[in-house]
């Protein structure tokens, strides 16, 4: 079917829609937190990345849930957007578009768990698909958190390169 509108004004209407978030796989995180009694996590807290060349735009980042005196960030990756190996697709229309954006989505991801963790933070991803396996999501936040316990009487000041903030 032809679309009804010209390419700019379908470009000008397609970037006035606002994202939802990943609200469903968050509220899933959500519960399996609770029903599990973990604690001490904050939502879309603003993590600024500090130096030359930060990965993501004016070094500004928010992870879905932070854990800010354990300096653990978790971030839930949807199969799509970021590139699951198994439920992940190229779209059929504009593939080599939706490669590249792909691509660079993955690419910016590694690049932020790397900033992070050389600014001495614990990065967790968890897939989208992940969470339906509730055992095995609790199982890789607890080996996050004997990691953080077992590297805060490692880390020194030095490691102070990423400062939080509640500013939305």
């Amino acid at each position: 079917m032809a679309d009804i509108f010209t390419t700019s004004k379908r470009s000008q209407l397609m970037a006035s829609i606002r994202s939802q978030g990943n609200l469903s796989t968050e509220q899933r995180m959500l519960s399996i937190l609770r029903a599990n009694k973990m604690r001490g996590w904050r939502r879309h807290i603003r993590l600024t990345l500090r130096g030359p060349n930060p990965p993501v735009q004016h070094g500004h980042l928010r992870p879905d849930f932070v854990w800010k005196r354990e300096r653990l960030a978790l971030f839930l990756d949807g199969c799509f957007w970021h590139g699951c190996r198994r439920h992940g697709h190229i779209p059929l229309t504009r593939s080599a578009f939706w490669s590249a954006k792909l691509e660079r989505n993955m690419e910016r991801d590694r690049a932020v768990s790397r900033a992070l963790r050389k600014a001495g933070w614990t990065v967790v991803r968890i897939w989208e698909h992940d969470l339906k396996d509730e055992a095995n999501t609790v199982h890789k936040m607890f080996k996050a958190f004997a990691r953080t316990a077992r590297n805060r009487s490692v880390r020194s000041n030095q490691h102070r390169r990423v400062s939080c903030s509640s500013d939305p």
